[in-house]
């Protein structure tokens, strides 16, 4: 379960193939609320934001994302094309509200503080922003990343994602991480004092040498120190990292298939355990923490991506348009630097999307909820063709609803506890029966 469409947040890394008793998940989050109707942004005027920052110290053993290690301290010249590239895509989107901001990377937590205040006054002078507006950071759990949280919460952050990856430091220094254990313990429980109740853990399973009982010793050890929501990820060897060559060359070897597959499902066991009630693929929350901004991907509302390689999805009306397009901007800092201060923006890319492009990425989102894809959601973008009709007649998909893996009734379209596991097996019938019900329209255009 690769991060498929959505750049913005890490996903679970592999399809998981395990069986365990079938259940009806969409229950777990009929209580998780968020704020605005489901799905309504992409016919209103909100979208949320995301702002890259691209470097690093160092590159992590197993990464391959869009970061850079700077060659010279440019915070300043960074935060004013942060500032004219968000002003220029709010501008060119017209939307009137933005309903959460999540500052990824890269390391986001070396941005000076200043830097995310910059951001966010530029967003409140060009849409309004609320003050209960879900504002999240990814932090890097070293020391220096721990002094600024409470400056960071001046800047405005209320919410708080931390990069712990695992409470082994052997397996920290094989991942070549800046921090070790006691960095990341001191971290969350500095952030929960900071932001409480609105933490969220990063964690890794599949991790090399890594068994099903050590790993659950750790997720034991850290739900006692963790807040409210938890992310599991699971590692994927990318081709042309260090850890990927350690392998090949039989230095390191990570977990088989069917390993990591319990591991999963121990994870699930443990954090259901703990009150942690699962809201997608890879996300655990209790007291309806959730990530209001990664629910807005999930439900296929308008984003804005901005900074190096950052990706959105919104219909540019300012320029007339009435179409979603599909935006990616310059990769390398540099060079994105200079198109923003030459014409105010580095967007190197932009798709428009027909109707069967924007279907596959609500139903490629949709489908990592337990909760699925409600009719009402669905009729959203599809107003001809329901569920029913697009899916209700296929032999494929009606031996995934036997088999109690996939579940379509009054309420919608949505994976079983079994199916979910299964979720990257599951998406090919759904994606071709999808394609063999709605015409292809693709536009293409470069900037």
């Amino acid at each position: 379960m690769k991060r498929t469409l959505l750049e913005g947040s890490r996903a679970v890394r592999r399809s998981v193939s395990v069986r365990c008793s079938s259940g009806d998940l969409s229950d777990v989050t009929a209580t998780m609320t968020e704020p605005g109707p489901a799905g309504s942004s992409h016919l209103s005027g909100e979208a949320s934001l995301y702002v890259h920052w691209p470097y690093c110290l160092r590159r992590c053993s197993y990464c391959n994302f869009n970061k850079y290690i700077p060659r010279s301290d440019n915070n300043h010249i960074m935060t004013e094309c942060l500032q004219q590239e968000t002003e220029t895509l709010l501008q060119l989107s017209q939307v009137s509200c933005i309903t959460s901001v999540f500052f990824g990377g890269g390391t986001p937590s070396l941005a000076h503080p200043s830097t995310i205040a910059a951001v966010l006054e530029t967003v409140s002078r060009r849409a309004h922003l609320s003050d209960k507006a879900e504002v999240t950071l990814e932090v890097n759990p070293t020391p220096a990343g721990m002094s600024k949280l409470e400056d960071y919460c001046r800047a405005g952050v209320n919410r708080f994602s931390i990069g712990v990856q695992s409470l082994q430091d052997e397996d920290l220094k094989i991942l070549e991480r800046d921090h070790n254990t006691q960095n990341a313990l001191q971290t969350v429980v500095e952030a929960r004092r900071q932001c409480p109740g609105r933490v969220s853990v990063d964690v890794m399973f599949g991790r090399p040498k890594q068994s099903v009982e050590s790993w659950e010793r750790e997720l034991s050890e850290l739900l006692k120190v963790c807040d409210d929501h938890v992310s599991l990820y699971q590692l994927t060897l990318e081709r042309g990292t260090q850890l990927f060559k350690q392998v090949q060359r039989g230095e390191l070897s990570v977990p088989a298939d069917d390993v990591t597959a319990a591991m999963y499902q121990s994870a699930r066991r443990i954090l259901h355990e703990h009150g942690f009630l699962q809201y997608e693929v890879s996300n655990f929350a209790r007291h309806n923490a959730v990530s209001h901004h990664n629910m807005s991907y999930w439900k296929g509302r308008q984003y804005i991506g901005v900074g190096p390689g950052a990706h959105g999805r919104f219909v540019p009306r300012g320029e007339g348009g009435v179409m979603r397009e599909a935006r990616t901007q310059t990769l390398e800092p540099d060079v994105w630097i200079h198109e923003v201060q030459q014409r105010g923006h580095g967007t190197r890319r932009r798709i428009q999307l027909g109707p069967l492009e924007l279907l596959e990425e609500v139903l490629l989102m949709g489908m990592r909820m337990t909760e699925g894809i409600t009719h009402q959601h669905w009729q959203l973008f599809s107003s001809q063709m329901g569920l029913d009709e697009v899916f209700g007649t296929s032999m494929e998909v009606q031996e995934l609803l036997k088999s109690g893996h996939l579940i379509l009734d009054d309420r919608g379209l949505r994976c079983s506890w079994d199916g979910l596991a299964l979720l990257d097996s599951i998406l090919p019938a759904l994606l071709l029966e999808l394609g063999n019900r709605i015409p292809e329209n693709p536009q293409t255009s470069f900037w």
